[in-house]
């Protein structure tokens, strides 16, 4: 199976050799990164790392290598910049001795200003830093993205409000290709582990690291697998397992496509999100005047808020329309292989990370997501 390493501990790699750097220790072409909860320690590769700003900070580069050829953050490179405080007050929380800055093509909320880092980025750096930090110092740790910026415009951030950059997400050490047959295998190893070590019947199916880490920090009881993008076989093997309902979960941009009857959902093997909204328009009685303006957006996104700004009654329609739509069109995907009476629910999410539309079979469960 190809896999590579996150981006959490390349970034965690570059950290550690700067702040050895800082500390006097000599500089080895690699860092030894331990996993929270896990015994193993993982090798990262550190490209460079060297004092800067007479001798008061370090710098520590590494290049993401993710084993993904289509990974956007592939031989990213990554600068981290430490520097030492004294520090006056104690304090028991871990973190406090950890000052992590979004520097230069790293993305920010744009509400808060605050860094867009995930749990687990967060806590591989306390880790992995925490110890090596003299005692009565806090660190600064600047993380910079060079081509961040760039690389940022093709992501969906914007819509989830994050700006400036990338963010520093990843829930877990490995990666594996969202698009290959690896991460279909992947999913169906962790459906298959879950059925036999719980009892359930619901399983939730999130789409992205976004609805991962929206659906882990909701109100929901039921396990969770984060799907790449083979959503069709992977339903078909849910039903196969005698699963009664599985709850697809995600951003409105990637489960339109399952509205329009497109199960592998990679941008590089199809894309037909604006003509599926379309077509849902004119069933759905949009004014026309309003439907031409839809099919000229670039994004969902774009679309929505075009339908919003005419008539929110009517976008709120629609959306739902779409969920019930997704709900339909998957049940007939997983009956042309086997037959089955499981169901398939669709809750969305809009740009706000607001879960707001859910289709028929998934209205008694969506309350669960928004922790009613």
């Amino acid at each position: 199976m190809k896999k590579g390493f996150s981006l959490p501990l390349w970034v965690t790699g570059a950290a550690k050799s700067a702040i050895k750097k800082l500390i006097g220790l000599p500089f080895e072409d690699y860092e030894l990164i331990k996993i929270p909860k896990e015994k193993n320690l993982i090798k990262i590769k550190v490209h460079s790392a060297g004092l800067i700003n007479e001798e008061s900070q370090a710098l520590g580069i590494s290049f993401v290598d993710s084993g993904l050829d289509l990974d956007l953050t592939q031989n990213l490179e990554i600068w981290t910049i430490a520097s030492l405080e004294k520090t006056y007050k104690t304090s028991n929380r871990r973190l406090d001795r950890i000052n992590i800055i979004p520097g230069y093509g790293v993305g920010i909320d744009q509400k808060t200003s605050k860094i867009c880092i995930s749990d687990f980025a967060q806590q591989l750096l306390i880790e992995n830093l925490l110890n090596i930090i003299p005692e009565g110092y806090t660190l600064n740790l600047e993380i910079v993205f060079p081509n961040g910026k760039f690389l940022a415009e093709r992501t969906s951030n914007k819509s989830f409000g994050i700006v400036e950059g990338l963010s520093i997400i990843g829930t877990s050490a490995e990666t594996f290709a969202s698009a290959s047959p690896d991460q279909l295998k992947n999913a169906k190893a962790q459906l298959k582990q879950i059925i036999a070590n719980e009892v359930c019947d619901t399983i939730i199916f999130v789409i992205g690291e976004n609805g991962l880490n929206l659906a882990t920090s909701s109100n929901i009881k039921f396990p969770i697998i984060k799907v790449g993008n083979w959503i069709g076989p992977l339903l078909v093997d849910a039903a196969i397992q005698k699963i009664k309902t599985v709850i697809l979960f995600g951003y409105h941009g990637k489960l339109i496509k399952l509205a329009g009857g497109i199960f592998h959902t990679h941008n590089h093997l199809a894309d037909a999100r604006i003509e599926i909204l379309v077509y849902l328009a004119i069933k759905e009685e949009v004014p026309l005047e309003i439907i031409q303006k839809l099919s000229q957006s670039n994004t969902v996104e774009d679309a929505l808020l075009v339908l919003e700004s005419f008539s929110l009654s009517m976008a709120d329609k629609l959306w739902n329309k779409l969920s019930d739509t997704i709900e339909k069109r998957s049940t007939e995907y997983i009956n042309r292989y086997t037959k089955t009476d499981m169901k398939v629910g669709a809750i969305i999410f809009d740009r706000n990370r607001k879960i707001r539309w859910s289709g028929l079979n998934s209205k008694d469960y969506i309350s669960a997501f928004k922790g009613f």
